[in-house]
């Protein structure tokens, strides 16, 4: 199950089953677990730890160095979790004395020539579109959803649940729950579809537009809206990470 044709260096470790195309490229210094599937002209490439199932699609470039000037060849990773799809032509880079690592969860799906930068943390269950670009040090939460061409800034941070329309610059954080939408890109209300294939109850999503009402149409600054929750609303947990995510970035601030 791996061609002759592939180069695999002696130092690499793969699991069982592993299928290894021709013209796959493996470095040194790579784990790959166990029955992942890896297509012709994709490569693997130093620091790269990788968990079991992942499928690598042709031309992918897995564990690249970062794209970053302060960068100096120190020794960081990238780290795969389980059932992830690479699509065509994918990057994913390694991470930089910044944070030491990039990071991926488990069953994403990466949709072609979409770019995730070094330092990243990227949850599970996420769908990152076609040329979507991720740049260094972007946190991006469980089951978002990112449309084609999306460009995220730097130290950026997308909430879990979230659904973002095909061709937004996102410039500020992204609370969870939402969609963002619109030119230039904004809260455009809930993720109903989304959270309600995710079993959120029908009383869960009324106390996430409850929250949300208070923070983008009460017409009051962020932190007043936030006061106002605490005092009059019910903290369900849905309500509780939207007010942590929201606090936790009061610097930078959330999308308006």
């Amino acid at each position: 199950m791996i061609s002759p044709l592939a180069y695999i260096h002696p130092g690499a470790k793969l699991g069982e089953n592993c299928t290894i195309e021709p013209f796959v490229y493996i470095e040194d210094n790579v784990v790959i677990g166990d029955n992942c599937h890896i297509m012709a002209h994709a490569s693997v490439l130093s620091g790269t730890r990788m968990g079991n199932n992942n499928k690598i699609f042709h031309g992918a470039v897995i564990g690249g160095i970062p794209q970053d000037l302060k960068f100096v060849g120190e020794d960081t990773t990238l780290e795969i979790g389980d059932n992830n799809m690479i699509r065509e032509n994918v990057t994913l880079n390694r991470g930089t004395a910044s944070r030491g690592k990039t990071v991926v969860g488990s069953n994403n799906l990466f949709m072609e020539n979409c770019h995730i930068g070094h330092d990243s943390v990227v949850g599970n269950g996420c769908i990152i579109g076609n040329s979507t670009k991720i740049a260094g040090e972007v946190e991006i939460d469980d089951f978002a959803i990112l449309s084609a061409c999306v460009l995220v800034h730097q130290f950026g941070h997308i909430g879990s649940y979230v659904m973002i329309q095909g061709g937004s610059r996102i410039n500020k954080d992204v609370p969870p729950f939402i969609i963002v939408a619109r030119d230039p890109a904004k809260y455009s209300g809930l993720n109903i579809v989304g959270l309600r294939r995710r079993g959120f109850s029908n009383e869960a999503i009324k106390s996430i537009r409850d929250a949300y009402r208070e923070i983008y149409e009460s017409k009051t600054i962020v932190s007043t809206a936030i006061a106002r929750i605490k005092e009059s609303h019910e903290i369900t947990p849905e309500v509780e990470r939207i007010i942590n995510f929201v606090e936790s970035k009061a610097e930078r601030g959330i999308i308006g």
